[in-house]
């Protein structure tokens, strides 16, 4: 992995954060990307890659999202991190724990396109972020306590996928919110206390296709959907 486009292309993609930001869209928090280890092995990293997320991006649960234009959407189930307090600079994994309030599902939506080779393009980019569904936080599950739960990934209405495996693809959520944090660090900035930190897909990305419906449930919480047209 060149350090440099790493360095640039996080560069570039902070400024289109900003320049969102002064165009009024409320930051809601960050997006781990690539993280799984064939990913890492390619481009050379030691954890996944970051994107942010503004309001921009925000979808209710149950939308329906036009997909006619994309290259190649995928739907990602994911866990959702929310941060109950700072993480400043050189934060570890127990503060990173201790700052994590609760958790809930997310299903990220993006769109490959082109195919992943060029680092610097991917993080200025965001990483294909094109949307994201957040579902039910619960609190009872600060610091990342995820026992008990099991993944349940529905497309039109036929069960996909169901795991309780939640951390073998994508990673630990302690480690990716940790590691996500570090790399904000080097570029002078940090998660805040209210960011919501998606960490990467617990199963393989679902291809999507138009009057598709996909459903993640992280049971015991409420399942959400979404609908590609």
């Amino acid at each position: 992995m060149s350090q440099s486009a790493l360095a640039s292309g996080l560069k570039g993609q902070l400024e289109l954060r900003r320049d969102l930001i002064s165009q009024g869209y409320r930051p809601i928090g960050w997006k781990a990307g690539f993280g799984a280890p064939a990913w890492r092995e390619r481009f050379r990293t030691d954890g996944p890659l970051i994107g942010f997320m503004t309001e921009a991006t925000l979808l209710e649960d149950g939308a329906e999202f036009d997909i006619s234009s994309w290259a190649r959407p995928v739907a990602e189930p994911e866990i959702a991190a929310y941060l109950g307090s700072n993480l400043p600079p050189g934060s570890g994994q127990e503060e990173t724990r201790a700052a994590i309030s609760a958790i809930g599902p997310a299903i990220e939506l993006a769109d490959i396109n082109p195919p992943p080779e060029d680092l610097h393009e991917i993080l200025v980019g965001n990483v294909f972020h094109r949307g994201v569904v957040l579902g039910q936080t619960d609190p009872g599950r600060a610091g990342a306590d995820l026992t008990g739960l099991e993944a349940r990934v529905r497309v039109d209405r036929r069960e996909q996928a169901r795991t309780d495996r939640l951390e073998d693809l994508a990673g630990s959520v302690i480690e990716v919110v940790s590691h996500l944090s570090g790399l904000l660090a080097d570029q002078g900035e940090m998660m805040r206390a209210g960011d919501v930190v998606i960490c990467g897909s617990v199963v393989p990305p679902i291809d999507l296709f138009q009057g598709m419906t996909v459903q993640f449930e992280l049971y015991p919480l409420e399942p959400i959907s979404l609908r590609a047209v």
